[in-house]
């Protein structure tokens, strides 16, 4: 399994009514048998990276390279590239099971062996009962796992998923999401997964590219990104519930710093914890922008004080919404919270829980009172 690379990569469509910068100078690499999730909502640009990689859109600028070898330039079929597509893409004509060995047709495997390893592929998806009807006789999720286990049962140098699992029930892709991954880790396939399901990116991949208008974001494991996000785009779109937001005017002192939160609430830490580093560029900068994660707003004494809009039980965890100046924002605890809407909650966040972001560019400053 080679190396992936994508060098400035751009995709523009261009009509008679102007031209679409889908994506906008991507520089990626994924190493040997890592899986790779592109994340982002609708229209961010992760299709059209996944099809210029496969070969069935063109670059219009930039260079695509697998294992040393560029191509980009070369057709799809001579690319070493197995594709999982979001539509399913099945030959009508053909039964499931002659869907999924048709891909092995060139290989130099045995029909036992093909019809094997077709068997295994189709045991994993839990699709065996189906490998002698025909496409149109299945359900939409069947034909998605059908679609799947075709691209998979090859041997390539590359795997693209296309929302490989969007179809299917919440309890079945659980399940496959564990098997496909140990399927993957186990044949060291070099992957990379199209979804704007963050349960599914952090459950396959072991770094995550965020998206957003064509250009990458933030490229990092799951963990980095929600701990260490790039700026306020990839700090709000990743974690759920969201991240709290608040914006803040700032007052650094020798003893304390504080934070003005628009409405009138003060966050105020010892100077000492935050680093000097940090208290250095707050001096300079008056006003900012504060991200909080849920589940470090804790419920109890705190300086920040609001009325409860809403409070969810889920089974394993309280959701509570709470508005804070006109604002609302949402606190997680693992305990049960017995708050009535509308009655008095105050809210606790300490520096070490805080995101510091520049509130013009968006770039983040500081996480946990170090520099970003």
């Amino acid at each position: 399994m080679g190396e992936l690379v994508l060098s400035k990569v751009d995709k523009i469509y261009r009509s008679r009514k102007g031209g679409v910068h889908a994506v906008r100078s991507l520089d990626l690499t994924v190493m040997p048998g890592e899986i790779v999730a592109l994340l982002g909502s609708s229209g961010c640009g992760k299709t059209s990276t996944l099809r210029m990689i496969a070969g069935f859109e063109d670059v219009s600028n930039g260079t695509i390279s697998l294992d040393g070898k560029m191509i980009h330039t070369l057709a799809p079929a001579a690319r070493g590239v197995a594709m999982a597509f979001e539509a399913y893409s099945l030959y009508p004509p053909l039964t499931i099971g002659e869907n999924m060995s048709f891909a092995l047709k060139s290989s130099k495997l045995s029909p036992a062996e093909q019809q094997q390893r077709v068997k295994a592929m189709a045991e994993m998806l839990e699709i065996s009962d189906i490998l002698a009807k025909y496409p149109s006789s299945v359900s939409g999720g069947q034909q998605q796992r059908a679609s799947l286990g075709r691209a998979l049962v090859r041997n390539a140098g590359l795997y693209l998923l296309d929302e490989p699992m969007g179809q299917l029930e919440p309890q079945l892709r659980a399940v496959l999401r564990g098997r496909i991954k140990h399927y993957l880790r186990e044949h060291k396939c070099t992957t990379i997964l199209v979804t704007h399901d963050q349960t599914e990116a952090n459950a396959l991949a072991d770094r995550i590219a965020v998206m957003e208008g064509g250009s990458l974001q933030q490229y990092a494991t799951p963990a980095e990104l929600k701990a260490r996000p790039a700026n306020l785009f990839t700090g709000t779109f990743i974690g759920e519930p969201p991240m709290n937001v608040f914006n803040a005017a700032v007052s650094t002192g020798d003893q304390a710093v504080s934070f003005v939160i628009d409405g009138g609430t003060t966050l105020s830490y010892p100077a000492t914890m935050l680093s000097p580093g940090l208290r250095e560029v707050l001096a300079r900068k008056p006003r900012i922008s504060i991200g909080v994660r849920p589940h470090a707003l804790h419920v109890g004494e705190g300086p920040v004080k609001g009325k409860v809009m809403a409070v969810q039980w889920l089974g394993d965890q309280t959701h509570v919404a709470v508005d804070v100046a006109g604002r609302i924002v949402v606190s997680v605890s693992h305990e049960r919270v017995s708050r009535k809407p509308g009655s008095d909650i105050s809210l606790d966040v300490a520096a070490a829980d805080l995101h510091l972001f520049d509130p013009d560019t968006g770039q983040a400053m500081a996480h946990g009172g170090s520099l970003a």
